[in-house]
């Protein structure tokens, strides 16, 4: 047991044993409850590295899991080798780099299987938002200028640019439906609608 812990707390395996630390920790906040296994926003393309199809949060921990384990592999052999200790610093050195290429690899492998428990799913698009009511949250709504505020189907609200054409006014507090999405202009057509009647004009 001391060997172990020695050998996870010396170099190189106490760099990827912090790493493990932080793994272990976020996974467990995961079990509580209080994070997310997709959640966690990252500016990896783990797709360009071959880690594809799952989502990054598993796909790391796969890889400083497994370069953990080859680096404490690693040191155990080059500690029971008996050569002078020049040598095993030099080695222990190249198992730095070594190991996370080894786990890159074996990572790759890990998950392809894994991939088929994520299926793709598309993501949110603007476009979702056409053929919703909305709520005028501006003075006033025109051909240039407007905002409103728009409930999303899984209940969160979003504040979207919006312009009219027409000579109805939509004035602040307003309902109107969204129906078209100007992708130039990056904004949505509105009109007024009534939930009354269930009447709607374009033009206003």
């Amino acid at each position: 047991m001391d060997e172990f812990i020695d050998t996870a707390l010396g170099f190189p395996t106490v760099l990827f044993s912090a790493a493990l630390v932080v793994v272990l920790g976020f996974w467990l906040l995961v079990l509580c409850g209080a994070a997310d296994h997709e959640g966690v926003g990252s500016d990896l393309d783990s797709g360009a590295l071959g880690l594809g199809g799952v989502p990054v949060t598993v796909s790391a921990s796969l890889l400083i899991s497994v370069a953990w384990f080859a680096s404490l592999s690693g040191s155990v052999l080059l500690a029971h080798t008996g050569w002078p200790g020049a040598v095993v610093h030099f080695l222990g050195a190249v198992l730095l780099f070594a190991s996370p290429v080894l786990a890159w690899r074996v990572t790759r492998v890990l998950v392809r299987p894994l991939a088929k428990l994520f299926p793709d799913e598309r993501g949110p698009s603007r476009l979702d938002f056409v053929g919703l009511t909305c709520v005028i949250r501006t003075g006033r709504v025109d051909a240039g200028f407007g905002q409103a505020e728009v409930a999303a189907g899984d209940g969160s609200t979003a504040l979207v640019q919006v312009r009219q054409l027409g000579s109805d006014p939509l004035t602040l507090g307003s309902t109107a439906l969204l129906y078209a999405y100007d992708d130039a202009g990056e904004f949505f057509w509105v009109g007024p609608f009534s939930a009354l009647d269930g009447l709607f004009d374009p033009l206003g």
